[in-house]
């Protein structure tokens, strides 16, 4: 019976990505920085493209890419209208961390903490730093695992194509 479940479920699957559904952001109960609770379903994106990137305190390539895009993130949401949600997954722990940080280093990101890895999880994230661009109409288009140095430029090459479609 299990693998008659199994075998269904599979098939249901890939039936669904045969007919090219899209995947969208789901439905997570996350919390501001602020400690205001935010539903992540909720984000709008007006109609452009949102960038959300999974990154924690203590992961360097995280911070590094964040930092870099926040050299140039004013000229790209003037440019595409593009928003940035910052998902922190630090836990209960050091997630005390990130209010600082985001402080001290000035971003003008909307900054959610994911402290029970709920959105993570949901979003199949597996390690960190985790991006994902998200269109105008609220599908996921592109994911992207790991940081090196030049990658912000492959995201907003994305970023453009993404707001050309509207």
């Amino acid at each position: 019976m299990k693998k008659v479940l199994t075998l269904a479920l599979s098939l249901a699957l890939m039936t669904g990505m045969a007919f090219g559904q899209k995947k969208t952001v789901p439905n997570v109960k996350v919390q501001t920085i602020d400690g205001k609770t935010k539903t992540t379903g909720t984000i709008q994106t007006n109609g452009k493209p949102m960038i959300i990137s999974f990154w924690a305190t203590w992961c360097k390539p995280c911070k590094e890419e964040l930092n870099n895009i926040a050299d140039v993130y004013e000229d790209w949401v003037d440019e595409t209208g593009v928003q940035l949600v910052a998902v922190s997954i630090d836990d209960q722990r050091s997630a005390t961390r990130v209010k600082p940080y985001v402080n001290s280093v000035g971003w003008e990101y909307l900054v959610l903490l994911d402290k029970n890895s709920d959105f993570k999880r949901a979003m199949g994230v597996q390690n960190v730093p985790h991006t994902f661009l998200v269109d105008g109409n609220g599908n996921i288009v592109y994911s992207h695992n790991s940081y090196a140095p030049g990658d912000e430029d492959k995201l907003y090459e994305k970023v453009k194509a993404a707001a050309a479609k509207k």
